[in-house]
């Protein structure tokens, strides 16, 4: 069976979102949220073995541009994680490509905060939320068929 998933990712410093497409790459789901292991590497394994599992041929990476549009601080830090990440996943045949991620987390934070998730759940779920979020733009804005 050829892989015809995405798996969404949305890097944070204590955690990583994780999201699905279906195999149309019309809809993204929640997967899970990793938590940082402390080396990039571990953190980078954890995620291509998620996107092996979830039969995903490209990994979409969040790239948290400045409001105006430009890379500041975090999105040169998510390039060169992604950059990382496309060495290694390239070894199993998996893509990896960015898309603008702004607004998502705050996105996801009204979306909890509706559906009156409790504080404590939401931490939880946020991120993959975010990470959905972000995967969904991607899956939308025309991700190849």
């Amino acid at each position: 069976m050829t892989a015809t998933r995405a798996l969404g990712v949305d890097l944070g410093s204590r955690r990583i979102g994780l999201a699905v497409s279906d195999p149309s790459l019309t809809v993204a789901t929640p997967l899970e949220v990793l938590t940082r292991r402390g080396e990039v590497a571990d953190d980078h394994r954890a995620i291509v073995a998620a996107a092996l599992e979830a039969e995903a041929a490209i990994i979409v990476v969040g790239l948290p541009l400045s409001l105006s549009g430009r890379d500041g601080p975090a999105a040169r830090a998510a390039r060169a994680e992604a950059e990382q990440l496309r060495v290694l996943a390239a070894a199993s045949g998996i893509e990896v490509c960015l898309q603008d991620e702004r607004l998502t987390t705050v996105t996801a934070e009204r979306a909890l905060d509706e559906a009156r998730v409790r504080r404590e759940e939401r931490r939880r779920v946020v991120d993959k939320i975010a990470a959905t979020v972000m995967l969904q733009a991607w899956l939308d804005g025309g991700a190849r068929r």
